[in-house]
């Protein structure tokens, strides 16, 4: 998808509707609860995450994504969206993602411009309440990687709409253990869990261009 075509639909993308859990059970684990606003455990932390969207060098329409530093969590190697928990500093989850995402791969704060809001994904694992936000910027990103990011991705829209790029594989983790799950499988990196949901949610709005 070229990008000027996308920018010149940010109205449409900001009225687009979500599809919420329905869009999320598709690259949802077999095993998960389904959990909605109204069972979320109100001892969940709250985070913020980035779902930006920007030109490459070809003028593709492009998502950025990060995969995880290894360390010692749940979550190490993982491919994410930059993004972390709320600090009590930050005004919102809006603010907490876009800080979080200049802290990981240093994009400038004032570039950035939040589109949408998407639906919330709880993760029981490590008990985190994830709120995304559908972003922009107009220009290819030079980024600066923190500690916390081994590399960075970038995810061409074409692909993600592509139906090809839906498979399942079994992840080798510490809370998952022989079990297939459904993912994004693009060039070598297999995209699951929380963070597919999310995408597969952009993925619908996309659609919708």
């Amino acid at each position: 998808m070229d990008f000027n075509y996308l920018s010149s639909r940010t109205n449409k993308l900001v009225n687009a509707t979500l599809h919420g859990i329905e869009a999320h059970k598709l690259l949802s684990p077999a095993q998960r609860i389904h959990f909605n606003k109204f069972n979320i455990p109100n001892t969940a932390k709250q985070a913020g995450v980035l779902v930006l969207v920007y030109p490459n060098q070809n003028n593709k329409a492009c998502i950025l994504l990060t995969k995880r530093a290894m360390y010692k969590g749940k979550h190490s190697q993982e491919i994410s969206f930059p993004g972390g928990k709320r600090n009590k500093e930050d005004l919102n989850l809006k603010n907490t993602a876009i800080r979080e995402t200049f802290e990981e791969v240093g994009l400038p704060i004032k570039t950035i411009n939040i589109q949408k809001e998407l639906t919330s994904v709880y993760i029981p694992t490590s008990d985190f309440n994830v709120n995304a936000y559908l972003a922009t910027t107009s220009y290819l990103p030079v980024f600066s990687l923190s500690h916390e990011v081994e590399t960075v991705i970038s995810l061409d829209v074409e692909d993600l709409l592509n139906p090809k790029s839906l498979t399942s594989f079994i992840p080798k983790t510490s809370y998952i253990k022989q079990v297939a799950v459904p993912c994004f499988k693009i060039g070598n990196h297999y995209i699951w869990g929380a963070t597919a949901m999310i995408l597969n949610e952009v993925k619908e709005v996309l659609k919708k261009l």
